[in-house]
């Protein structure tokens, strides 16, 4: 079994300050560590990039400087007409060998013109003039000659089509043709242009074998390397000679790829990252673009340096930052430990073993403690003193309170002396629980009193719900008996009559006996009418003048309190109960009284609903016996309808006949007022040959042949059975260039109003008449 260890207060105090002051000392450490590594990192990022803008400030210097030597040449190669050809190839070709002589830089000078500008005669756009100067075998060779004559090739069509300067990507090349001579090199060029005309070329062939010392000297930190790119990927110069003039995506494809550097590199942009080199090392990698003049093709240096050198000094920091803060921990913990026990130890050990006395419930002077400390320990000491004094007199308090003596009394130790404070509410509550339990018994009786009533009435409801009078006086004399009161009366809702509605005393019963007298009260009229209207319980103990008086044989005297209470249900009010009574009803006999109403209100609705039932049964009765004597006369009249309906269905079968009739031997068409045709015959629509749908909406005229006399006649033909009256015509019509002949009779049809709604057409066919 696994025990849990515990700790002394000592030890938890130096296990909260050590562990905080690690904590704080953590996070201290690990701010200045990051702060300082960021800084470092920055710091050395901002050098790099300063000295890569350097470098690439030299190199481009050294580039353009053989740029502007080509650039200068070739203005001067532009006054070639001012002199005879031959004397100027011979001038310039001096020039070159002077400038080939002096700049040891300088591998070879060329210039290439077209013929087509030398010779005018000459009419191909291909061909060239060519005078160059190398060296060779430590001597400088010229050479002539015309090149292109037949085609020229892609590289120099590439310059005369952009007619811009250009560097050209470096290449491998030996002179001498001994592989021993080849070196990388690169060309610098210039376009002969006149009036934006491209006469020929300029141009350099540098070597590259001087930008490797520079490259050599680029190491900001201590690990760090430098190389130079081309265009086109290719190492210019780097620290392994192996590797100048081989391509860099052999060692960094996939770091190029990553960070999108060959478009920088193409595009002439810069840009750092922080990636793996070519050794696996995490680096910083800074490019910056080298743009030589007007050219299109720049080149990039770029600087490497391991991020491991940079950080070497912050981490070097941090490791004795840890030093010094461990020993600083050790000095502090000693200090703690040492004050703690002192000061504050054995002073809590001294109240833990009092407290542990006082939590096994003993009480006594000799608990009292002799600590004179001016501080917390010192004032928590004397709290402690004060509770075993005060606790003391609790406990005498709480003793004499155990034997019954409930007036005993104590000093609270403050206005927060809960405890106190409790034991005195705890007197106060032994002295209120003797009335809280008298209490008790009284709503007791009271609430039995009450169930018992509602018992009791549940009863009479139930056995007299089927006559009202008697209903009535059940209850108002078992609610005077329950009550005992002196006096009492049932009004109930009467709205037999609509315009003249009231309350009508139903039941009256005093001393012992029913009064039976007739009393009508308005709804607003004296206090039953008030209640009524306000639909509240009245309860009155200053009763009105002259209002009621209880007779007994001893004499008459008016009584001390009234009760009205309404009989509601869904807000409507059955009626009134009224009780007076020499005895002050109390609020839990008003309340009985309530829920009695309630359940009166309902019986009520139960009892009208049955007498009501019962009258219309009678009725209902009397109805059916009448509606006997009317089925007999009923059922003759159906037998003449029945003989009706026959001879109405025998004329509609033969007027259908006749109107199959006129179908059959006569083209009948139908049109609104204003002469549409709205309906039409099988047998019209034959002779048209068209559909139905062709036909409905077509007017009139569509068809007929009308001369301008007729044409004016039209308007009062439409006139006239728009009038009423009866028009007959006969009209000639084409149908697949045939003239038929029709004689057309047109009756207007009336509504019930006699207006006419439309215009009924029968026509015959008279080519039919002729040819019988």
């Amino acid at each position: 079994m696994k025990l849990k260890r515990r700790l002394s207060l000592q030890q938890k105090i130096l296990v909260m300050v050590i562990g905080a002051s690690i904590i704080i000392y953590a996070i201290a450490i690990g701010y200045i560590s990051t702060k300082a590594r960021n800084t470092a990192l920055n710091q050395a990022i901002s050098l790099t990039d300063n000295i890569a803008e350097k470098y690439a400030s030299d190199i481009k210097f050294l580039l353009e400087e053989d740029l502007v030597s080509v650039r200068t040449l070739s203005y001067t190669l532009l006054t070639y007409k001012t002199m005879p050809e031959k004397q100027w190839k011979e001038l310039f070709a001096k020039m070159y060998k002077n400038i080939i002589s002096e700049n040891p830089q300088i591998l070879s000078i060329w210039d290439s013109w077209e013929l087509s500008n030398l010779d005018p005669t000459y009419k191909k756009d291909y061909g060239r003039y060519v005078c160059e100067f190398w060296r060779a075998g430590g001597k400088i060779q010229q050479n002539i000659s015309l090149r292109g004559t037949n085609g020229e090739t892609a590289d120099y069509n590439r310059i005369k089509r952009d007619k811009v300067e250009c560097i050209e990507n470096p290449y491998i090349y030996s002179y001498s043709g001994d592989d021993k001579d080849k070196q990388l090199m690169t060309s610098v060029i210039v376009p002969l242009l006149e009036n934006e005309k491209y006469i020929g070329v300029i141009g350099y062939d540098i070597a590259l074998n001087r930008y490797h010392p520079i490259i050599n000297q680029i190491k900001p930190f201590e690990g760090s390397y430098a190389f130079l790119i081309s265009n086109d990927l290719q190492y210019v110069a780097h620290p392994s000679i192996e590797k100048i003039g081989t391509s860099s995506t052999a060692d960094y494809e996939t770091l190029f790829s990553k960070n999108s550097v060959v478009d920088k590199i193409l595009n002439g942009e810069e840009t750092s990252f922080i990636d793996k080199d070519i050794n696996g090392v995490n680096s910083y990698f800074t490019l910056k673009p080298i743009i030589i003049g007007k050219t299109v093709r720049p080149w990039s240096l770029v600087i490497v340096v391991p991020k491991s050198i940079i950080l070497a000094d912050a981490n070097r920091s941090f490791i004795i930052s840890i030093i010094v803060g461990i020993l600083g921990l050790l000095l502090l913990s000693s200090i703690i430990y040492l004050s703690s026990k002192k000061f504050i130890i054995t002073p809590l050990q001294r109240i833990t073993e009092t407290l542990k006395r006082l939590a096994l419930g003993y009480i006594g002077k000799e608990m009292v403690l002799n600590i004179k400390q001016d501080d917390e320990i010192g004032q928590m000491a004397t709290a402690l003193n004060t509770s075993i004094d005060g606790l003391a007199q609790k406990n005498d308090f709480a003793y004499k309170i155990g034997q019954g003596d409930l007036n005993a009394d104590i000093n609270l130790l403050s206005e927060e002396d809960l405890l106190g404070k409790s034991l005195l509410h705890m007197r106060e509550s032994l002295k209120a629980s003797k009335e809280e339990e008298n209490n008790r018994k009284i709503e007791d009786e009271m609430r039995q009193w009450i169930n018992a009533g509602l018992a009791k009435f549940s009863d009479i409801l139930r056995q007299n719900n089927d006559k009202l009078d008697i209903l009535a006086a059940e209850i108002i004399k078992n609610l005077v008996h329950y009550l005992n009161a002196n006096q009492g009366g049932l009004f109930i809702y009467n709205d037999d009559d609509t315009e003249n509605v009231f309350f009508e005393l139903l039941s009256a019963y005093a001393f012992n006996r029913h009064k039976f007298i007739k009393k009508q009260i308005l709804v607003g009229e004296g206090l039953v009418g008030t209640c009524a209207m306000e639909k509240q319980t009245v309860y009155l103990t200053e009763i009105p003048e002259n209002y009621i008086q209880i007779t007994s044989g001893l004499g008459e005297a008016r009584p001390r309190c009234l009760l009205i209470v309404p009989l509601l249900i869904e807000e409507k009010v059955l009626g009134i109960i009224e009780l007076a009574s020499f005895n002050e009803i109390q609020q839990y006999q008003i309340d009985f009284v309530e829920k009695v109403a309630q359940s009166i209100a309902s019986t009520l609705i139960s009892v009208r609903t049955n007498i009501r039932t019962t009258g219309l049964l009678a009725k209902t009765q009397q109805q059916a016996e009448e509606m006997a004597s009317q089925e007999e006369e009923m059922r003759q009249n159906m037998e003449e309808l029945q003989a009706t309906q026959e001879e109405a269905a025998r004329k509609t079968n033969e007027m259908q006949s006749y109107i199959d009739a006129l179908n059959n031997s006569t083209y009948v068409t139908e049109y609104d007022t204003n002469g549409y045709i709205i309906a039409i015959n099988n047998a019209y629509l034959d002779l048209l040959g068209m559909t139905r749908e062709e036909t409905i909406g077509t007017h009139h005229s569509f068809k007929l042949e009308l001369s301008s006399e007729k044409q004016r006649e039209y308007d009062k033909f439409w006139s006239d059975l728009r009038n009423g009256l009866i028009r007959r015509e006969v009209n000639t019509i084409t149908v697949s260039n045939k003239k038929v002949v029709l004689q057309e009779t047109y009756s207007p049809i009336k509504n019930e109003t006699g207006q006419v709604t439309k215009v009924l057409k029968i026509a015959t066919n008279l080519n039919d008449t002729n040819s019988n």
